[in-house]
């Protein structure tokens, strides 16, 4: 399992997946979103602006991201 870090909480899922490079676009996030290709704490999210906080845990295909929080 890999990290994922943010700097503030929430964050928006969509843009969590665009930022970790996780997707190379915001529209490519949120159709991979819209699509079922994610999920979150291990149920299949359909909804893009869905707040992720620290401790959720993303996966994307066969690959899992725990997000931390470092304080900026």
């Amino acid at each position: 399992m890999q990290t994922l870090s943010i700097d503030r909480e929430p964050v928006e899922l969509y843009k969590l997946l665009k930022f970790a490079s996780l997707a190379a676009s915001g529209g490519e996030a949120k159709w991979l979103i819209g699509e079922g290709q994610v999920r979150v704490n291990d149920a299949v999210e359909c909804r893009k602006r869905r707040k992720i906080h620290a401790g959720d845990v993303i996966a994307l295909g066969e690959d899992t991201y725990r997000v931390t929080l470092t304080p900026s």
